[in-house]
């Protein structure tokens, strides 16, 4: 890889080992468990890829683009052949934005003075050029010097490089997009010191960083829809220093999917441990931030969850995640004989409706229950929210029978911070998990085959879907 190519930032996924026996997920899948796309990939239009680094695409008006004749681009590129010479470091990119830059300032120099260059002021006196300061600009071209102009009062504030800064439009995007990775301040001065030849001290990659968090409780109090078709709930353990030692802390995340079937993230709460009670403040804020209505909620198998929704929304339908009860059948299970146990569970969750499941549960009762009581008697303690999902045809089940979707961006979210060990405090953790949900949202956001399972919502739940 030369130097001029970016390095891959994000870490990728563990292979998994070569073993002669299957998986729990393995087991799972030949026993017909359908498995939700991971993270619910937004479907692409063909031959759109994603922005390098994060960032959106860049795109000229037509007006722009149709200056840049092609005479006009052989002359830029007079005696430039090579990359460096091109996109390097004081290449023919630098230059022209230094170019740019320059005349850009100087036309609103011009335009706050209210008269040409080598023109006299009008009335003979007022305000007037002042001359220039230097000024190092870090681009992605690498540094490039520009002159900025001055007016005599000192009241002259441009727009398109503002007092003080130092760094061109989009190159704070760069560090933010490299934070969001989970790279460290360390890694990502390396790193822009390689790529673009520019040196930034990790303290303004701090502060650049910092300077997030007021969008971060910004997206936390933003309002929210009235009524959500579907919502998952989930928490992941995260390690923060706390009193100088580190605490576990649970890093609670609520993924709505929103009348359009798109999915959002609608929050993130930190606690001590998981629990239900806090669940219920955490229900109680959305609320609060305009949620009426939750037709489905999708949880995993903790102790009191259903009760703590139904105290806030009694009309919910909870619906416990089954890919997760059945996991953690298979764990009393012998491993030679998992695959038998997970194929003659799949008639359960796989019934035309409750009655038949009832009966599926009845015949793996007998043929397994004097071995493993423990796994009827799991599936008969969570029958009531095993259930639901039945009444839903096979387009809904598919959306609402487990959680693989939150569990998919907490993936995400582990990659990101999988190789900080821990954070030095909640802000530093806050911070990170917000940057790598913006980061991963363009790969999950729309929920599919969703017009065909938003019509069997409509049909089963009525006027509380409006239209």
């Amino acid at each position: 890889m030369s130097s001029r190519e970016c390095p891959t930032l994000c870490v990728g996924m563990t292979k998994r080992s070569v073993m002669s026996t299957k998986t729990e997920t393995e087991l799972i899948d030949s026993a017909g468990g359908a498995r939700s796309e991971p993270g619910g990939r937004a479907q692409r239009p063909a031959g759109a890829a994603r922005p390098p680094q994060g960032l959106p695409p860049v795109e000229l008006p037509d007006e722009v683009r149709d200056r840049l004749a092609d005479e006009v681009i052989d002359e830029l590129l007079a005696g430039a052949r090579t990359e460096e010479e091109i996109v390097g470091p004081g290449g023919v990119l630098a230059q022209l934005t230094k170019r740019l830059v320059e005349r850009a300032m100087a036309a609103e120099l011009t335009e706050h003075l209210g008269y040409e260059p080598h023109q006299e002021p009008p009335g003979g006196t007022g305000n007037t050029r002042n001359g220039s300061t230097p000024k190092t600009l870090a681009t992605e071209q690498g540094p490039v010097r520009i002159e900025t102009p001055r007016d005599r009062k000192g009241s002259f504030e441009p727009q398109i490089i503002r007092k003080g800064q130092r760094r061109f439009e989009g190159f704070d995007d760069k560090i933010l997009a490299l934070y969001s990775r989970g790279v460290s301040t360390r890694d990502i001065e390396a790193h822009l010191a390689e790529i673009y030849g520019v040196k930034v001290g990790r303290d303004l990659i701090s502060r650049v960083t910092d300077a997030v968090m007021d969008d971060v409780r910004e997206w936390q109090q933003r309002p929210l829809d009235d009524v959500y078709p579907v919502i998952f709930l989930d928490a992941l353990v995260l390690k923060i220093r706390e009193g100088g030692t580190v605490q576990r802390r649970a890093c609670y995340l609520a993924l709505g999917v929103t009348v359009e079937g798109e999915r959002d993230v609608l929050g993130m709460w930190f606690q001590e441990t998981e629990g239900a009670k806090f669940w219920m403040q955490v229900l109680s804020e959305l609320k609060q931030r305009g949620v009426s209505d939750i037709l489905l909620c999708c949880v995993d198998g903790l102790k009191g969850f259903p009760e703590a929704i139904e105290a806030i929304y009694p009309t919910t339908t909870v619906q416990t995640c089954i890919v997760h009860l059945i996991r953690h059948s298979l764990k009393y299970v012998p491993r030679r004989e998992r695959e038998q146990v997970a194929r003659d569970l799949k008639p359960i969750y796989t019934a035309v409706d409750a009655d038949a499941a009832q009966a599926a549960l009845e015949a793996f009762d007998e043929k397994w229950g004097s071995r493993f009581p423990v796994i009827t008697q799991a599936w008969l303690n969570a029958w009531e929210y095993v259930t639901p999902f039945l009444a839903f045809p096979p387009e809904l089940r598919r959306v609402v029978y487990t959680t693989n979707a939150i569990e998919a961006l907490n993936r995400q979210l582990r990659k990101a911070i999988k190789t900080k060990g821990h954070f030095p405090n909640e802000e530093a953790a806050r911070k990170l998990i917000y940057l790598a949900i913006t980061n991963a949202v363009p790969a999950w956001t729309r929920t599919r085959n969703w017009t065909t399972a938003l019509l069997a919502f409509k049909i089963h739940f009525g006027d509380r879907l409006a239209e």
